[in-house]
């Protein structure tokens, strides 16, 4: 049997790294979309991962990637949009604009670009009635509760989190849409210990989620074949607080 084909953007380290070796280890043949080379990267294609170089900024960069992966294989089973920017807003206005365009092309208008040129290859990865292919878009908590110093951000992940509902209707019933909207999963090495307590503190478990909180719930998703249009948090109630 062909092993089914996978496509992850972000896959350069941290969730979108993790994704693609648990994807590889169900037996993925996995297209590993990366902006900058890591260690991470090098580990999946000694893996066998197809490493895919793209810049998600630059919607030619996008385009070629995606003949890159359609002229590499007919059918597409996962997409999973992970890569992500997250900054703060700029107290420049002119600067703000710039920036706002930038993080609404790499985080809402990429995926779409993606969602749109592989659709033709996730239906054809429905060889039959009642197992359709899934995408996941990993948006944000922010898109229900947004941060206003992180205006520009919330907005980009808010406009995927539509997108998602969007192609939940247009791609059914051969292709399921659904989004993964994590909280505090894994702190980044330059969040203080007094940021870390800070998010804790209104988080209800008490504790960060993991790579593997996300990683589990693409896997489930991709075993229920009942599930699209779903905007999934994965937070530990942190949106509540």
């Amino acid at each position: 049997m062909t092993a089914p084909v996978a496509v992850v953007t972000g896959a350069g380290r941290r969730l979108g790294f993790h994704t693609c070796q648990a994807l590889l280890e169900r037996g993925y043949q996995v297209f590993a979309l990366y902006r900058s080379t890591t260690d991470e990267v090098e580990k999946l294609a000694r893996l066998g991962a197809h490493t895919l170089s793209a810049d998600l900024a630059d919607p030619a960069s996008v385009e070629q990637a995606l003949d890159d992966i359609r002229n590499r294989t007919s059918q597409v089973h996962l997409l999973v949009n992970n890569a992500s920017e997250f900054t703060p807003d700029s107290r420049n206005h002119g600067e703000l604009a710039r920036q706002a365009a930038r993080l609404f092309q790499i985080n809402s208008t990429a995926p779409m670009m993606l969602m749109a040129g592989l659709a033709d290859c996730l239906r054809a990865g429905c060889t039959s009635p009642g197992t359709p292919t899934l995408v996941v878009n990993i948006t944000d908590i922010f898109v229900e509760k947004p941060n206003p110093k992180f205006a520009a951000y919330c907005a980009s992940k808010a406009a995927l989190s539509n997108l998602t509902l969007g192609y939940a209707r247009l791609l059914a019933p051969d292709v399921r849409v659904n989004a993964i909207m994590p909280g505090p999963i894994r702190f980044l090495p330059d969040h203080t210990e007094a940021e870390q307590a800070s998010v804790l503190s209104e988080t209800l478990l008490a504790r960060e989620g993991g790579f593997d909180s996300v990683v589990q719930q693409i896997i489930a998703l991709l075993d229920n074949y009942f599930v699209t249009g779903a905007l999934i948090p994965i937070d530990g109630g942190r949106r509540l607080a």
